[in-house]
């Protein structure tokens, strides 16, 4: 894509820069947050905190990315030498500038849209939102360089937003975080996690020139590899926790759908090794995340 061919500042750079198909790894994590509250709440979960949760993980994933483009850019990350998706800010399709407006923009609606959710769950969830802000920032601009990445991935898309849908959306008298919630946010977290690996395999070579010390590039290239095919294995492996609710099918569908996909494009990765038809295997990771989402969803409705 040239760069004269996208006006800067236009509706369609606007768009690259909020990178829409990393919505579905927002997606995800409230999706089976939702699930396992309408299942354990026998169908009565509360709607406008759902749709809240659904609205501010949008908005910070369009946040984080807007984030990323820019201190990235700053950075010198993003050069010529990049492999990955062209970034807007790199390209010069969104000035500095304006970016900047964006990302006050974007943080302010986040804030607006998290902050009647004290309303349902209670004063300490502005300090839940205060972290998801910070470490929205402190992701690309210092913790990615010190190879936390992965962690913080857990953290921001699954431990905290799987818990706090589930809490939010349990009615009133029934608020509470569960074991089965706490792991199932934990695999939510290790299936995502594989978009992560991905994207830190494919540019090994330049984030070790750029100083920028990743999982991957401390484990290796194989070493890399085998993590991506572990996590996979691993969510599935961990969703046997529902045998002990009776959610028979939020085991066996992830097993009979997800699986399969995952152990394909791993092998594909292999084949690919390197380069930049590695973004086909990105774009397939994140396919593969968004249908366990579902399949987990619906195994618990089931």
């Amino acid at each position: 894509m040239e760069k004269e061919q996208i006006q800067v500042n236009s509706p369609k750079a606007w768009m690259l820069a909020a990178r829409p198909k990393t919505l579905t790894g927002a997606a995800v994590p409230v999706m089976i947050g939702t699930a396992l509250a309408w299942a354990d709440s026998c169908h009565h979960i509360r709607l406008l905190p759902t749709l809240l949760c659904f609205l501010f993980a949008f908005v910070m994933q369009i946040d984080a990315n807007f984030v990323n483009d820019y201190f990235d850019f700053l950075k010198g990350t993003d050069d010529e030498t990049r492999l990955g998706p062209k970034r807007a800010c790199a390209q010069g399709w969104v000035t500095m500038p304006a970016m900047r407006w964006a990302l006050a923009f974007t943080t302010a609606l986040a804030c607006a849209i998290g902050l009647p959710l004290v309303f349902y769950g209670g004063w300490w969830l502005i300090a839940v939102g205060i972290l998801c802000v910070c470490f929205c920032f402190l992701y690309t601009t210092h913790l990615s360089y010190m190879g936390l990445g992965d962690v913080l991935v857990l953290l921001f898309f699954g431990i905290v937003p799987v818990t706090m849908t589930y809490y939010l959306a349990m009615p009133e008298r029934a608020q509470t975080v569960t074991w089965e919630c706490l792991l199932a946010s934990i695999a939510c977290g290790i299936v995502i996690d594989t978009l992560l690996i991905i994207n830190n395999y494919r540019d090994i070579d330049n984030d070790r020139r750029a100083g920028k010390r990743t999982l991957i590039v401390a484990l290796g290239a194989k070493g890399g590899r085998m993590l991506y095919f572990a996590m996979g294995v691993l969510a599935c492996l961990m969703g046997n926790m529902y045998h002990f609710s009776g959610h028979f099918w939020a085991v066996w569908l992830p097993i009979i759908i997800y699986l399969p996909l995952h152990i394909a494009t791993f092998i594909e990765m292999r084949r690919i090794n390197k380069g930049a038809a590695l973004n086909r295997i990105l774009g397939k990771t994140a396919r593969n995340i968004f249908i366990y989402g579902l399949a987990v969803a619906i195994g618990l409705m089931l």
